[in-house]
């Protein structure tokens, strides 16, 4: 796009019906090509190797795993992901998923009327997170490096003080675009000079096709000013729902605290079998497996995109699970999902990702769609633009 930002409009928390039916459980027709939802197809995921790591975890401790644990994760794994990001096991909480480690983090940092910087556009059910807690949100718009830092600083000196910035660094849903080694380390300096937190919320991290690897923020981090979170889910598989928190000492014993009040402890059996995966190098074999298949799908999805769509705008994730499209003006987003659905084809519209703005844009989810149903289901959608123009 010229001015090189992603979501050109001024932006969430409309959800369209093809994801509502997604998170609902609603079965698909076999038909129906659905880009609406970031989870891999079942090709991808090693069954096997987790039947094997769900008999080893209940053979290695039984006691751990069938018991209640403790409310910070099942121990050998929070010492795993400690290990993974060079911190100590009192700076790691395990949850049943990274959204409900979002939920926490939200919960104490997140007062009403607290100002938090976003990402335009962003993930809907972190926006939904924050609306729900009735934070001041201050979107910041997403340029093809990241966060433009410059206008995030121009909030800053205009006198907005966020208690904290949420930021999905790499290949960002819905963007799919990488914060750059130069935005990331700004970023750091503005949060130490302006005394906010950065969540680095990272379930990509490990999702990368081609290019640089940029440090975390984390990694850089030497003044407790990030909290990170991961997930198992994109790389492993949704269904375990285990995801985690690294930070502070004092932010995580804060949560944890909430945890044994919300649940007890999170899911051991689950924990267990991701640590049993990721201990016997099954977790290193699904990743590259993961990666090799998104790679294929994504560069299929973006010629087919170039042949049926020429005049569609996009730039081609180097990694994770989203694209994101711009239609161009005229095209109403609504009515293209309108007669997506009707052509056979589930997408999901950028008016979803925004405060608002967004209506010529689409997010396509990849990674459940095999690459030899990535041209039809872009043919079906090239068809659909055309009927919404009459709508």
């Amino acid at each position: 796009m010229p001015s090189g930002e992603v979501c050109p409009r001024p932006p969430i928390c409309r959800s369209t019906s093809a994801l509502r039916a997604a998170y609902a459980g609603v079965m698909p027709n076999t038909d129906v090509i659905s880009f609406s939802r970031g989870a891999p197809s079942l090709d991808i995921v090693d069954t096997e190797g987790l039947k094997a790591a769900a008999v080893a975890a209940l053979e290695a401790d039984p006691a751990g795993v069938t018991g209640y644990g403790t409310s910070v994760g099942y121990g050998p794994l929070r010492e795993w992901i400690a290990a993974k990001h060079g911190v100590t096991p009192a700076n790691v909480l395990v949850t049943n998923g990274s959204m409900q480690a979002d939920a926490f983090l939200f919960d104490e940092l997140v007062k009403p009327d607290s100002p938090v910087i976003v990402e335009r556009p962003t993930y809907d059910r972190t926006l939904l997170g924050l609306r729900n807690r009735r934070g001041e949100l201050h979107p910041v718009r997403l340029q093809a490096d990241g966060l433009d830092v410059d206008e995030l600083e121009g909030i800053l000196k205009g006198g907005v003080r966020p208690t904290l910035a949420h930021i999905i660094p790499n290949f960002q849903n819905p963007a799919g675009v990488t914060l750059s080694g130069e935005k990331r380390t700004r970023l750091l300096q503005l949060a130490n000079e302006y005394e906010f937190t950065i969540f680095e919320d990272d379930p990509y991290y490990d999702i990368r096709f081609r290019g640089e690897q940029f440090p975390t923020m984390l990694e850089q981090d030497a003044t407790g000013r990030v909290v990170y979170a991961c997930s198992f889910s994109k790389t492993v598989c949704p269904g375990l729902r285990t995801g985690y928190l690294v930070g502070p000492t004092d932010i995580i014993a804060k949560i944890a605290g909430a945890a044994t009040n919300t649940y007890i402890a999170p899911n051991m059996f689950a924990q267990a079998t991701i640590y049993q995966f990721a201990a016997s190098g099954a977790l290193d074999r699904s990743i590259a497996t993961v990666k090799a298949a998104l790679e294929e799908r994504v560069d299929q999805l973006s010629a087919s995109l170039r042949a049926h769509l020429p005049t569609a705008e996009f730039i081609v994730p180097d990694g994770g699970y989203f694209l994101w499209v711009d239609l161009g003006e005229g095209v109403d987003c609504a009515k293209v999902a309108a007669a997506a659905a009707d052509e056979g084809v589930q997408v999901v519209k950028g008016t979803d990702f925004v405060l608002e703005g967004g209506e010529t844009c689409l997010r396509l989810a990849y990674s459940a769609v095999k690459a030899d149903r990535i041209d039809e289901g872009v043919r079906r959608l090239a068809r659909a633009v055309e009927v919404s123009k009459g709508l």
